[in-house]
């Protein structure tokens, strides 16, 4: 059996000309592009606006969860990105001044889950779903900046308006135009900005070959794992990318940039090591890495699910990812639930028999039915970790310590079974380390989307009125 087995490929369906539908995403990012994927495996036309003049990806690190490492599987893009993936052994959680906490057996998960915990450049990944649209026949128009947004007068279409006074029509257009969403704002007509969290992160990418000489250093390199320090208002993760070639490092530390400023500026390297200087030697050893004077700190801003809806009720207009629920990246799942989020569209999109208004209607019904109640528990998980990850030395610090042994003894009892089975339940456990089974894995990591999209079409077909043909007489 091949290592990487719970998924299921999807095929490419094929349409006639009076139920595909020309999709218009507005956004070139991760959850732009999983849409775009998914709605061509749907069998539709989609094309993709950026508004920059070449579609490409910032950053660093990403980590990607078996729930949306399925996904990814299931359009085909195994063999895409498997070159590029780090596949972390294990997850260990540390106290600040170095002391153990627990751990997580990522390849254990694996086994049971069938798809793993990878970790990516961030570059990578992007350009890897950008591959897969392109194959699959998505247009790119780069140079795209949208401004406004209009309903056909029939309702049965949306015209997106460019800044250079072009304009776009199609029968459905897509927001994936990320935290900092311009649409969203049109959508409701009013200013509606992210919330600031009071964190504040720092991402640094180090080269390995600085840290091989130093014994303290060298595991990291030499046994790919992915590694959380805890401690009063701060936390760091770290892992490898890229084969083993660069380090990648966040530094979550308080909000200081100075409020009705951007959201991204350039911080000072000393004020970002003096965070870490009492902390374990091994994370001041790493921060020493930093040769720079200088570097970015973005600010941490959530989203909370947007109200009453995400979609217009034409049909021809919805959103998705940041746009209308950015979370902390405490959880490691921002990334995934706008993969899910497209995931969830394209199926939605691949039940239409037709192109009319009311068709259109019921896949947004049942895309947002899928996808508010899930988002919302994960921007709230991301909020939750931020206050258990940042609990000051004290009596719920060391209750939070205890309770990681003791689930952790339980997980590796469940995992030494012959065949241990993660359930799919709603159930939110008590384990402080998020991903294990007493956590949230039997929600999060185990996400059908297949199933979800089912049980909510059944569900709202079995609301639909009858027709008037089927309606009794008076």
């Amino acid at each position: 059996m091949d290592r990487f087995h719970g998924f299921t490929l999807q095929e490419k369906r094929q349409r006639d000309e009076q139920s595909k539908l020309n999709v218009i995403i507005v956004g070139a990012g991760l959850g732009g592009l999983g849409a775009a994927i998914a709605i061509l495996l749907a069998g539709h036309d989609v094309t993709v606006l950026e508004a920059a003049s070449e579609i490409g990806e910032i950053g660093a690190g990403i980590q990607v969860l078996p729930n949306a490492a399925r996904i990814l599987f299931s359009w085909g893009m195994k063999e895409i990105l498997e070159p590029h993936a780090t596949w972390p052994q294990k997850c260990n959680f540390w106290g600040w001044k170095g002391n153990y906490l627990s751990e997580m057996d990522f390849h254990g998960y694996t086994r049971v889950t069938g798809v793993p915990f990878w970790d990516f450049h961030r570059a990578n990944l992007h350009k890897g779903l950008i591959t897969r649209a392109v194959q699959l026949g998505a247009k790119m128009v780069t140079n795209a900046r949208v401004h406004d947004f209009t309903i056909g007068d029939n309702e049965s279409s949306a015209t997106v308006l460019l800044a250079d006074g072009r304009a776009m029509t199609a029968d459905l257009v897509v927001g994936a135009d990320g935290i900092n969403s311009g649409l969203r704002e049109i959508f409701l007509g009013r200013e509606d900005p992210p919330i600031a969290t009071g964190d504040l992160a720092y991402r640094l990418l180090l080269d390995t070959k600085d840290m091989i000489s130093d014994p303290d250093l060298r595991p990291f390199v030499d046994n790919p794992q992915v590694n959380y320090w805890l401690g009063p208002d701060v936390h760091a993760v770290n892992y490898i990318l890229r084969g083993g070639e660069l380090f990648n490092m966040v530094l979550l530390v308080p909000d200081d940039i100075p409020e009705g400023t951007v959201n991204t500026m350039e911080g000072d390297a000393a004020e970002m090591r003096a965070h870490f200087s009492q902390w374990d030697p091994r994370l001041g050893k790493l921060a020493a890495l930093c040769d720079s004077k200088s570097v970015l700190k973005w600010r941490l801003c959530i989203r909370p699910s947007l109200e009453p809806t995400w979609s217009d009720p034409s049909g021809a207009f919805t959103m998705l990812g940041d746009a209308v629920h950015a979370t902390l990246p405490y959880l490691a799942s921002g990334a995934g639930m706008a993969l899910e989020d497209g995931g969830v569209l394209g199926l939605c999109l691949g039940r239409l028999t037709d192109k009319s208004q009311s068709s259109k209607r019921k896949a947004l019904e049942v895309y947002e039915a899928c996808r508010r109640e899930r988002t919302e528990r994960v921007v709230q998980r991301g909020s939750y970790n931020q206050w258990i990850y940042h609990l000051p030395d004290g009596p719920e610090q060391e209750e939070r310590d205890k309770k990681f042994k003791i689930f952790e003894k339980l997980d590796e009892e469940w995992l030494s079974q012959e065949l241990p089975v993660l359930p799919q339940v709603q159930e939110t456990g008590d384990d402080p380390f998020p991903w294990r089974y007493h956590g949230v894995a039997r929600w999060l990591l185990t996400y059908d989307m297949w199933q979800d999209v089912e049980e909510k079409w059944a569900a709202c077909t079995a609301r639909e009125p009858a027709s008037e043909s089927l309606r009794p007489s008076l």
